[in-house]
């Protein structure tokens, strides 16, 4: 995966005219942040020559707009979800922009879930019937979904198998809260570009799609 998303931005960085890759790493923290910024520049290192710059800010607090600058590539760390939406959503509109122009972007956990137009960013319960663990509510009881950042036309859950969060979006998809949407497990990457959708990893991904009988659900394990 990270191999895949580092020849993607080096080739941008050589049409740009540098040989290594500028990647902004965003963490979104309620510490420093700098033990996950540090665990992703590791990981990106591994694949490969690049310069990961830390974008690491504090919950509450917004990702300043020169933080975007001159980059030719994007990675979203995890952490609380409301909390990446929150800091992010001043930069909505130039990260889109910036991922049309061809820019790579890389989520994980947190930073997948945002990338949708419609967001689930947490919750277990709809009104009093639980439909998954509280552990995996992101701070939220019920529910909820919010305006993403908009790279996805469709709404993405994510640890699926691990928290057991595929019964989320079942349920949201039955109660018309979303209109179907995408559960990934963890160790597992949804790849959205040219041509169709693709999965890579241990994992798979669900597909959640709501039908008259009630809600119809399949997944799709690695093809790359």
């Amino acid at each position: 995966m990270y191999r895949g998303f580092l020849e993607e931005a080096t080739a941008r960085a050589v049409a740009g005219g540098r040989s290594v890759p500028r990647i902004a790493v965003i963490v979104v923290h309620d510490g420093d942040g700098l033990d996950t910024f540090t665990r992703f520049e590791s990981a990106l290192r591994s694949a490969g020559p690049v310069d990961a710059v830390s974008v690491l800010v504090a919950e509450g607090a917004e990702v300043a707009r020169e933080a975007l600058a001159d980059l030719d590539a994007i990675l979203v760390a995890g952490g609380l979800t409301p909390a990446y939406l929150e800091s992010l959503r001043p930069r909505f509109g130039e990260i889109r922009r910036q991922v049309a122009d061809g820019t790579p972007y890389l989520g994980f956990s947190a930073g997948a879930a945002i990338a949708a137009e419609r967001a689930l960013i947490g919750g277990w319960k709809i009104g009093d019937v639980e439909v998954c663990a509280e552990e995996a509510g992101e701070e939220l009881e019920e529910i909820t979904v919010a305006e993403g950042i908009g790279l996805l036309d469709v709404t993405v859950d994510v640890h699926a198998a691990q928290w057991g969060t595929l019964t989320r979006l079942i349920a949201a998809t039955e109660a018309g809260i979303v209109d179907g949407g995408l559960a990934v497990d963890e160790s597992t990457v949804l790849i959205a570009g040219a041509g169709p959708l693709r999965v890579a990893g241990r994992g798979s991904v669900w597909t959640v799609i709501a039908a008259d009988s009630g809600v119809l659900v399949s997944s799709a394990a690695a093809t790359a």
